[in-house]
């Protein structure tokens, strides 16, 4: 099976992404909280393919947001699916740091 990561850069990239994830989790019947709330076992099938599934039965999706203002990044997560992210998978500021491509490289 294949996994992918994907990256938002951006506010241009940022905001398209969002609204791939706000599509692809209404494909999948994944709820803003990350819940499963479909009605088909087929909207399940493959769903490893964008999300890990956390301890707690939730779904996160494999996403790193980038972008230099923390502008931005306040926007996706006062957003409809704000929650659905990771908070350490939000990466803003002018200087990117060591610990923060550490973090990309453990994904």
């Amino acid at each position: 099976m294949r996994e992918i990561v994907h990256i938002q850069a951006g506010q241009c990239g940022n905001q398209i992404g969002t609204k791939f994830w706000e599509v692809i989790s209404d494909e999948h019947g994944i709820d803003p909280t990350g819940g499963y709330a479909g009605d088909s076992a087929l909207q399940l099938e493959r769903i490893n393919v964008y999300y890990n599934e956390s301890s707690s039965q939730k779904y996160v999706p494999r996403a790193v947001l980038v972008d230099l203002e923390p502008g931005t990044m306040d926007s996706v997560r006062s957003g409809p699916f704000g929650q659905l992210f990771r908070p350490d998978n939000f990466i803003f500021g002018i200087v990117i740091s060591y610990n923060n491509l550490l973090n990309l490289m453990k994904m």
